[in-house]
């Protein structure tokens, strides 16, 4: 029976903890983000989401293919977005930030050896990303520029990727949509080892004035709920045929069609990001924009929601405790109140897009901003606070516990030369 039980609670804790996240390399010890976040969120079973034909019709997805805004350039800078890992004794600073209202003050580990998307001499987007590899803190910057120990930024955010916290209600990051780049990028290594574990952060030209949850700010061209808010997620089919693709191809579409895309800038409609690194096959890009855009819908992940100021979603135990005094995490500014989740959208706050109009490859442009203050939520709702993700863990962890007892006193008795008692009832 001490087996049985011992090994019952074991069971039940596997199955309520998490999947371990990929890590990336240069932050082995890293993971992007906790299992339970909703990046790493199954959706492969969500409901179509209701406006789901109107956003495809604005994003023209019956006429247009994928395009991987990535991969071999012909210059020494490869398409894409770079990210650095330096260690925590880099040297940090604060950059003079265009919106410093919605920026993290940092400090970042920004320099001059600090790769910047384009190059150093961009006009584009100039994001910068660097993962402190030893504390797991994620550091992002839009527009960075070292200006010769000068730095500045249009916009910087900072995570801490072992926890689930999401920005403040209306903030942007280094994103339109104020989430992190790098949980979004696809990655050569993954690739190659045969798993991506996350929704592929991705692009489109026009969007509403609302952001759905988990995004924490809009860009929107327009208030129209015919087009798509940030945070809107896209599947591919399941019964789509993949047969005819490459085997690292098809790595991809079995990513896209449990994970998805998730929306999270503006830009060429169905651009969808990845590293700039050397390494991305010329013949795996052509054979990633042979992908009909027609091909996926939009979900509703509203379901999978938790708190609305946090990215874990329902269905897996909870990450652990916010970090101890001294950690680098982003600032929660007093005077902001997190506005309640809507069912239509409406205006939302000024703040900047990071990437303009389309561009045969990356955008590039200034920031813009729109509309008066405030922000809602479009079609998000209230999730239970209660259910799976609550009394699973609380569960085996107290089955570990009785076993655990059970075992010690098992030992204790043992010692005493009574280990042939019975411990499945009282002695």
């Amino acid at each position: 029976m001490l087996r049985r039980a011992t090994l019952t609670a074991l069971a039940l804790a596997i199955l309520a903890w998490p999947a371990a996240a990929n890590t990336t390399p240069g932050a082995p010890s890293c993971p992007i983000l906790p299992a339970d976040n909703v990046w790493h969120a199954d959706i492969s079973s969500l409901p179509v989401h209701a406006r789901s034909q109107a956003w495809l019709t604005s994003m023209s997805a019956a006429t247009t293919r994928l395009h991987p805004d990535f991969g071999p350039s012909g210059a020494a800078m490869p398409y894409g977005i770079p990210y650095d890992t330096p260690p925590d004794s880099h040297a940090k600073v604060t950059p003079t930030f265009q919106y410093a209202d919605e920026s993290d003050p940092g400090p970042y580990p920004f320099g001059p050896d600090t790769q910047i998307e384009g190059g150093a001499q961009s006009s584009g987007d100039r994001h910068a990303l660097m993962i402190d590899r030893d504390t797991c803190v994620l550091y992002e910057l839009y527009d960075a520029d070292w200006n010769n120990g000068q730095p500045t930024a249009g916009s910087g955010a900072v995570f801490n990727l072992r926890f689930n916290t999401l920005r403040p209600a209306g903030w942007t990051s280094a994103d339109a949509a104020g989430l992190p780049i790098l949980p979004g990028l696809l990655r050569l290594d993954e690739v190659r080892a045969g798993r991506v574990d996350h929704a592929i952060r991705f692009t489109a030209v026009r969007t509403d004035r609302s952001y759905l949850w988990p995004a924490r700010h809009q860009a929107g061209a327009a208030a129209d709920p015919g087009l798509p808010p940030m945070g809107a997620r896209f599947r591919l089919r399941a019964g789509f045929d993949m047969s005819s693709y490459r085997p690292d191809t098809q790595v991809v579409l079995r990513a896209m069609q449990r994970y998805g895309l998730m929306l999270a800038d503006n830009g060429s409609n169905w651009f969808f990001q990845g590293t700039a690194e050397n390494g991305w096959d010329d013949g795996f890009i052509a054979d990633l924009k042979r992908v009909p855009a027609s091909a996926f819908d939009a979900v509703d992940e509203s379901s999978l929601m938790v708190d609305p100021n946090s990215g874990q979603t329902q269905g897996a135990a909870p990450a652990p405790a916010p970090a101890p005094a001294g950690t680098t995490a982003p600032r929660t500014p007093p005077r902001r109140a997190t506005p309640a989740l809507a069912t239509t959208a409406t205006t939302a706050t000024t703040a900047p897009t990071t990437t303009s109009e389309p561009a045969p490859t990356t955008s590039t442009g200034a920031p813009t901003t729109t509309g008066p203050p405030g922000t809602a939520v479009a079609l998000g709702r209230q999730a239970r606070p209660s259910g799976r993700g609550s009394w699973v863990p609380a569960l085996a962890a107290g089955l570990l516990v009785t076993a655990g007892a059970a075992l010690a006193t098992a030992v204790r008795l043992r010692r005493l030369g009574r280990s042939h008692v019975r411990l499945d009832r009282p002695v």
